[in-house]
């Protein structure tokens, strides 16, 4: 098997590579067939998804019988400014990558986000429920979505959330740093959804892959919280004397919209494959005892 994976260097990108190179997670271990997969990781400067011309000239040259995308614009308030990026990145490109991966033949992993959803409501959300975006973000992400249904027929659409890993920025370290330099922050309390560790999403892309069980995921940790619940318990097991207060979005206003409520039902995985996706908790407590 070869599986080429976009967007390389980011969080998820790192854990997949990692997992295949070591053959497990922390959850369990990968299959044979994963662990002696030939690789091609590739980031921005290897693959552009955006250009069409680079994207049809890898992918023939190196004919992967999967695809897995991690590439996207991720920066929610940077994609309400500048919206043709946000397009260009998160909706053409997976376009780009599925006419051309249909063409060869090969499986496509497209990894999406909770922001498809209007944030509104107080219950899990399935598959089922229908996306309807309020942010440039979640809009570009869902055209996205479209695009990988529209010209792929070998398609993995993996909805995941409040996402965190061992490379770049993410909620987990940025509360660690402001816990170094802090006696108190103030986080809000009026979100909530589900932190997902980016080894356990990982994990479970590298099951689907093996399968033809198409269609759209829901991958989060299990169980759902606030962002203030988030940082308290990062603050405790990390050791760091930060106090965090509660505090509303309406007194953290940010350019674009975040969800009130946008946890996730990883109802497709429990019906195929299997849901083995952490409570967030166990996750969390995995990923600050294994961090560099």
């Amino acid at each position: 098997m070869k599986i080429l994976i976009t967007g390389a260097n980011g969080q998820l990108g790192n854990e997949l590579k990692s997992i295949i190179r070591s053959g497990k997670a922390e959850i369990g271990e990968i299959s044979h067939e994963v662990k002696n997969s030939e690789v091609v990781a590739l980031d921005v400067e290897g693959l552009d998804i955006t250009n069409l011309d680079m994207v049809k000239a890898v992918l023939w040259r190196e004919k992967p019988d999967v695809l897995i995308n991690c590439a996207a614009a991720t920066n929610v308030d940077g994609c309400e400014s500048n919206r043709d990026l946000a397009f260009k990145i998160n909706a053409l490109g997976p376009r780009n990558l599925a006419m051309v991966a249909e063409e060869i033949g090969a499986k496509v992993v497209q990894v999406s986000t909770d922001y498809v959803f209007s944030g509104v409501g107080d219950t899990p959300l399935s598959e089922f429920d229908i996306p309807m975006p309020n942010s440039i973000y979640g809009k570009t992400k869902l055209m996205g979505e479209n695009f990988v249904k529209d010209f792929s027929t070998k398609y993995f659409i993996v909805r995941t959330a409040w996402l965190y890993g061992h490379v770049g920025k993410n909620f987990v370290y940025t509360m660690i740093n402001l816990g170094k330099q802090r006696n108190e922050i103030q986080v809000v309390n009026d979100q909530k959804g589900n932190p997902t560790n980016a080894n356990d999403l990982a994990y479970h892309i590298l099951k689907l892959i093996l399968t033809e069980e198409y269609g759209v995921y829901h991958c989060t940790g299990n169980g759902e919280c606030t962002w203030y619940e988030f940082a308290k318990l990062i603050m405790e097991l990390s050791g760091e004397e930060c106090e965090v207060h509660p505090c509303t979005s309406e007194e953290y206003k940010t350019p674009a919209k975040r969800p009130e409520y946008s946890s996730l039902d990883n109802m497709m995985l429990r019906n195929t494959i299997g849901d083995e996706m952490r409570p967030w908790q166990d996750a969390l407590k995995g990923f600050l005892k294994n961090r560099d």
